[in-house]
């Protein structure tokens, strides 16, 4: 295939007229992806993401993307840090160098990284490798922009809910909006009012939410949309706060009945306040360990598709001492006593008991565990079908759930918004770092030391270059909108990845054995001249403050932040294309299994970069077996 485009590069573009350019693009991204060019900027493969999205499209689709990525894995596995200790930009053909190396930022974002732009006019001739490139990445990857308009790829643009108020979503109750930041405001909403219409659709009122955090997304679903949550955490600090945070919504919303005279309701039908629980979900266990960490467990004879009545409660220890505990708060009783209890919110603190325990980690937290008080009621039935949601699930646990949702017959719909996809276990790179990877064990499903994060469909792991490294994974969590914005604006922040690169180098002159050390973020480094962020930087890493360096080097490494800029881009302009492959394996996945899935871009990708949700509902037969 090389030996093909370098033929046609041997055109001479610059005698080319303009239909004849389009003639080649079209033959160098059959070569590379076999996807059809339209001139008109329309492409068949985006649109299949909009229309049905069929199992044939998605297996074609995934050859596409892995013959992409595997040509231009030079550039999607570089570090911008080694651009200068590496020569990076060296490694790219010398028509590109000659094209992008004098690009001023707002044409690096019209001309490379913006779709969405139609007339583009450049400064040279572009060859047609490069433009064949910019085409394939922007065709084949999922559109992060959703038809009623949210997700805008310029980066620029603020939703609508809080052009009044940038700290405060216009569309969420003043109540849902304490302690909570206006991203996850956005988010808990959307994402919340997606998981209210699944479980109308599934005729299913219970929700579990993993790692539910502080339970923001919990309490909304619960007290805002009247459902039966559940959240699971595996952070004890977090199930405390999202506890009293319970409380202190409960005690607001009786003060202002107080005050109206009248009670108000935050949904239409009465449901029970939330269930926080204390739990790790283990990737390695099977669906019914995690069924257990719920408080809840089935019956020896459920099996899939088979019939079944509600939950039995029960609680368990778990093999690392991570004891799952859950609190549910009365609403009607803490309400009726709450007038009569005037001790500040801190006092949440009385109805807890403090004990230690040990994470994953095997660090020491405080793990908490509620008392037999009337306030709680930990013996209520729970129905045997949920919605399965994780907002951001970290890393190997977005997979995971979707593994519950395949082999669990409780649950009925899943909602996945995946993050930190550097943090999966490949078969390359098992044990990813900061994180933790248990040991097999008598939880461990069987052959499941074989699974991973990625890839998760037999497909996928069949095609040749599948493969996938920490730092192409790593880059495809960049917000690609905000640097977009950033590129318009031609701002300073653009000057940081120069002098980190450029840091990079001084670091390895003096120390050869130092690659890519951690160094913290300088505050303002874009404010700062190189030597005063070098006099800061370097004892970060355990070099002098004062370690002398070659001014005149660093002036000419500084005359090229705009290839720095331009190098990165191209790295950019690669992400989308990874998550694309990251999330369509996983669409395979259930595909393989009988589930069909839809990604939804249901978050402002400016606001939320992480913004596309996977959706799965299982066939309405094999929920009947679980009435």
């Amino acid at each position: 295939m090389q030996t093909r485009v370098v033929g046609l590069l041997h055109v001479n573009t610059k005698v080319l007229i303009r239909s004849q350019r389009v003639f080649y693009i079209k033959r160098l991204l059959v070569i590379l992806t076999g996807t059809q060019f339209n001139p008109h900027g329309v492409c068949c493969a985006e649109e299949m993401f909009v229309a049905a999205f069929s199992e044939q499209e998605q297996r074609e689709l995934a050859e596409k993307l892995t013959s992409l990525l595997s040509t231009y894995r030079y550039i999607s596995d570089s570090y911008i840090i080694e651009f200068f200790s590496e020569s990076l930009w060296d490694t790219l053909p010398v028509s590109w160098q000659d094209a992008l190396g004098n690009l001023t930022p707002p044409q690096i974002a019209d001309l490379l990284l913006d779709k969405e732009i139609k007339d583009r006019r450049y400064p040279s001739v572009w060859p047609l490798s490069l433009l064949a490139l910019r085409t394939a990445a922007h065709v084949l990857s999922f559109p992060r922009k959703a038809p009623d308009g949210h997700g805008q790829d310029t980066g620029a643009a603020v939703p609508e809910e809080f052009q009044s108020n940038q700290s405060q979503s216009s569309l969420l109750g003043h109540i849902f909006r304490k302690h909570v930041k206006p991203k996850k405001q956005h988010e808990i909403r959307r994402l919340g009012t997606l998981v209210k219409k699944l479980c109308d659709q599934a005729n299913c009122s219970c929700v579990v939410d993993v790692g539910s955090g502080q339970g923001h997304l919990t309490r909304f679903l619960s007290f805002g949309l009247g459902l039966d949550v559940t959240g699971i955490e595996a952070d004890p600090n977090l199930v405390f706060m999202a506890t009293k945070f319970d409380r202190q919504l409960l005690l607001t919303l009786t003060k202002e009945n107080q005050k109206s005279g009248k009670t108000q309701s935050l949904h239409s039908a009465p449901g029970p306040s939330p269930r926080h629980v204390v739990g790790w979900v283990n990737p390695k266990a099977s669906w019914d360990v995690f069924i257990q960490q719920l408080g809840v467990t089935a019956t020896e004879s459920d099996s899939i598709g088979a019939t079944s009545g509600p939950y039995e409660k029960k609680q368990r220890v778990e093999e690392m001492n991570l004891e799952p505990h859950s609190c549910q708060i009365r609403v009607g009783e803490l309400q009726n006593t709450s007038h009569t209890n005037k001790t500040d919110m801190n006092s949440s603190d009385s109805i807890t008991q403090i004990n230690t325990g040990v994470t994953p980690s095997g660090m020491a937290t405080e793990m908490l565990t509620c008392k037999p008080i009337p306030v709680t009621d930990c013996d209520a039935k729970k129905p045997a079908r949920f919605v399965l949601t994780g907002l951001h699930a970290c890393g190997d646990l977005s997979s995971t759930l979707l593994r519950h949702f395949a082999n669990c017959p409780y649950v009925q719909v899943i909602t996945s918004v995946a993050c930190c996809y550097m943090k999966i276990s490949t078969q390359e790179n098992p044990n990813p770092p900061g994180i933790f990877q248990p040991p097999c064990s008598a939880d461990t499903v069987e052959d499941s030391c074989l699974e991973f994060g990625y890839p998760m469909s037999d497909w996928v792991h069949g095609l040749p270059g599948h493969q996938l490294s920490y730092k192409a994974r790593e880059g495809a969590c960049h917000a690609i909108e905000d640097y977009l914005h950033r590129l318009r604006e031609d701002s300073g922040l653009l000057r940081t990845h120069c002098y980190r690169a450029i840091l990079e180098s001084i670091i390895r002159a003096e120390r050869p054995d130092m690659r890519r050390p951690g160094v913290q973020t300088v505050r303002k480094a874009h404010n700062l001249s190189f030597s005063e962020y070098a006099r800061l930087a370097l004892p970060r890493v355990g070099l002098p403050a004062d370690l002398p360096f070659d001014s005149d080097a660093v002036d000419a490494m500084l005359a090229q932040q705009g290839r720095v800029v331009a190098y990165f881009s191209l790295v950019l302009l690669l992400a989308p294309v990874v998550e694309t492959l990251v999330l369509l394996d996983r669409m395979i996945f259930l595909q393989e299994r009988g589930f069909q899935s839809e990604l939804i871009p249901l978050f402002d990708a400016a606001f939320s970069p992480r913004n596309l949700v996977l959706v799965a509902v299982k066939p309405k037969e094999a929920q009947s077996g679980m009435k």
